[in-house]
């Protein structure tokens, strides 16, 4: 009877210590199974627009971030996902460490390739919408409350700039303005007296200022508003450059300028715009007859904020003296004290015979 009792022991004692075991290695098996939950991978900007190894990129601290794949930067440079779209963010503030010699901070992108007029056959492509520009800025300076969306620039001598296309709305307005200008490659080695000359494409023209500090002209009729998209083409062809403008309920506008026999060599050939808004200042250059020819140029994309904290007294076309809490990036994005570019899309073509454009930037590091 006891060896019977035992036994039926030992079996019960054999049971249990095998569902035991058993228990534990499902225990064991549920810690070592991977979380369902999903973890979503960055989307970079490389990954949106994949044209990244033709540019180096600079950041709205100033800094040179180099060639941007798989990059991002919270405050300046990212993706956003709106619908089924992403788009990447091009975000800089009114004040803070510029790039260069310029006076104002920039997220850009620069191509690394630089290209000569006279033989070029080059295309940038961007489509995009303006965010935010400067909720501050003295109306009567024709920079205030403006970003720069692309450009074409020089890489040699004066370093100027053929092509700036801009984006500029007052506050209190629904709809901004589009414009481009083209700077003069200013004759002789002085380039104090060059001026640019500005183009409508939708609303009205870098000349339209207000009459004083915060009152502001009528609103343009057939102007975009932040978070409206448009597209641009800019494409160089044996010394021509053709700017085509499109957006959806607007109409295109097609623009075209030489740029290797220039329209302005006397003094005679300068605008009533420029009359108006630069030569008071003491800019009142003319252009040597070639004008880019033989220089080396470049394409730039991004957002170039055209407002910055320096005082009008200094240059009433340039310095906006807006806000900038003394370069304190947080608080300028926080009251809106910046400017905010998306891109959707973009290309760019360069010809065999671009080379590199390395010295440019040894130079404006």
């Amino acid at each position: 009877m006891n060896k019977k009792i035992n036994s039926s022991v030992a079996k019960f004692l054999v049971v249990c210590l095998f569902l035991a075991v058993q228990s534990c290695k499902n225990e064991a098996k549920e810690v070592k199974e991977p979380s369902k939950e999903t973890v979503a991978e960055t989307v970079y900007a490389s990954d949106v627009i994949p044209f990244f190894d033709d540019w180096k990129l600079i950041l709205g601290d100033g800094s040179n971030v180099g060639i941007a794949n798989n990059f991002e930067n919270k405050d300046f440079f990212y993706t956003v996902k709106e619908g089924n779209e992403n788009w990447v963010v091009f975000k800089s503030p009114n004040g803070g460490d510029t790039h260069g010699t310029s006076n104002n901070t920039r997220t850009e992108l620069a191509q690394i390739k630089k290209w000569y007029p006279k033989t070029a056959d080059d295309k940038l492509t961007a489509t995009l919408k303006v965010m935010n520009v400067s909720a501050t800025g003295d109306a009567r300076v024709a920079a205030s409350h403006a970003v720069v969306v692309g450009q074409i620039h020089s890489a040699d001598k004066h370093e100027n700039e053929p092509l700036k296309i801009f984006y500029k709305k007052f506050p209190g307005h629904t709809k901004g303005s589009v414009f481009w200008h083209y700077e003069i490659n200013t004759a002789g080695d002085d380039n104090s007296g060059r001026w640019d000359y500005s183009s409508a494409v939708w609303g009205s023209d870098f000349s339209v200022v207000g009459t004083e500090e915060n009152t502001y002209p009528e609103e343009p009729k057939d102007g975009i508003a932040l978070g409206e998209e448009f597209s641009y083409e800019v494409e160089v062809k044996d010394g021509i450059m053709t700017l085509n403008f499109k957006s959806e309920g607007h109409e295109t506008k097609i623009f075209t300028k030489n740029l290797i026999d220039s329209e302005y060599t006397t003094t005679a050939d300068i605008p009533e715009q420029t009359q108006q808004l630069f030569v008071p200042l003491g800019q009142d250059g003319v252009e040597r007859k070639s004008a880019y020819t033989g220089e080396g140029c470049f394409f730039k994309l991004g957002a170039y904020n055209q407002t910055n904290g320096k005082s009008p007294d200094v240059n009433k076309n340039w310095c906006s003296g807006a806000e900038t809490h003394n370069g304190d990036i947080e608080k300028q994005y926080a009251d809106g004290n910046y400017a905010e570019v998306w891109f959707k899309s973009g290309s760019i073509s360069v010809s065999d015979a671009a080379v590199s454009n390395e010295d440019y930037f040894s130079k404006n590091d």
